[in-house]
């Protein structure tokens, strides 16, 4: 798991700078110049896209899901590249700069530290890794979904089909490890963000998909 920490000072400042891109609360930003309204007292109280349509409505939920989409994918792609001849790891810094975008979502430093859930940032940094092991894990988001209705419950197993996706695709290739381990803390992050839906789930009231 060692190739996965930045070896040189150039790795951890890219990290850095995608916490910060991933903490720009793109959500709270479109309520605030749209609709005059901080989306943080508006339903559930969530930066997410989801809030975003019950205060704005659902092309602005769009858009706040393909803006903090694009925030995750961004520096997980470009990073990588730029710094590909600086010693660092290709595969384990396109990992890495996904997974402190995400925690950028999560825990945003402009926000003292109280963000979002991180799945549509999450989304982005898989597509950067490798689209297909995105598209493996929305279709288990789906199939979750028109099954059980839960949307929380659907979040947390396409984060935890990520590693095993990864794993499948990438058997016999020198840097699948890094990819393994990196998806799997992408996959952490989604359950730490959703404890609140589990307990919900298990008392019989999470809200489902479609009810108000």
């Amino acid at each position: 798991m060692s190739a996965l920490f930045p070896a040189t000072s150039y790795g951890w400042l890219a990290l850095l700078v995608a916490y910060l891109l991933g903490s720009i609360p793109f959500g709270l930003v479109l309520g605030f110049l749209v609709g005059g309204v901080d989306i943080r007292k508006q339903g559930s109280g969530n930066i997410g896209a989801t809030n975003v349509g019950r205060a704005l409505g659902r092309p602005w939920a769009i858009t706040a899901f393909f803006l903090d989409c694009a925030k995750g994918w961004a520096p997980a792609y470009f990073f990588p590249h730029w710094l590909e001849h600086s010693g660092e790891s290709f595969w384990g810094l396109r990992a890495l700069c996904g997974f402190a975008a995400v925690c950028g979502h999560v825990w945003p430093i402009y926000l003292g530290f109280r963000g979002g859930k991180g799945v549509a940032t999450l989304c982005g940094a898989v597509v950067a890794v490798d689209p297909v092991v995105f598209l493996g894990g929305g279709a288990v988001w789906l199939v979750t979904l028109l099954l059980t209705r839960y949307v929380g419950l659907s979040s947390m197993l396409m984060g935890l089909s990520f590693p095993f996706l990864s794993a499948w695709r990438l058997v016999g290739e020198d840097y699948a490890k890094e990819v393994i381990w990196g998806t799997a803390l992408l996959s952490a992050l989604v359950f730490v963000r959703h404890r609140a839906n589990i307990g919900r789930m298990l008392a019989g009231t999470e809200p489902k998909a479609g009810r108000k």
